[in-house]
């Protein structure tokens, strides 16, 4: 009887470690993946691969996304203050 929770004890064990060992690398796998997609993105846009040209890039395409969105409502005036603010934001960080 003890041969039995002694395999059962080392099956729980190895099933722990496999699921444990199959997390870690999945998750290292995508922490590695985003970090190469990051990195060309911010090589190919010639921008530094920081958080903050990162953050400013996401509000830039984000006040472009509002410019067609007025636009599409009919709201040409505030499509065209909602690009220009892209734009801008757009132009400081790409140089």
């Amino acid at each position: 009887m003890e041969e039995f929770f002694t395999w059962a004890g080392r099956t729980l064990g190895e099933v722990i470690r496999f699921v444990v060992d199959l997390l870690t690398s999945f998750f290292a796998n995508i922490g590695d993946s985003a970090r190469g997609f990051l990195d060309g993105l911010s090589s190919s846009l010639g921008i530094a691969p920081s958080l903050i040209s990162l953050v400013v890039l996401v509000i830039g395409l984000w006040l472009l996304w509002k410019g067609f969105r007025a636009l599409m409502r009919r709201a040409i005036l505030a499509a065209l203050i909602w690009l220009l603010l892209g734009v801008m934001v757009l132009s400081w960080l790409i140089y």
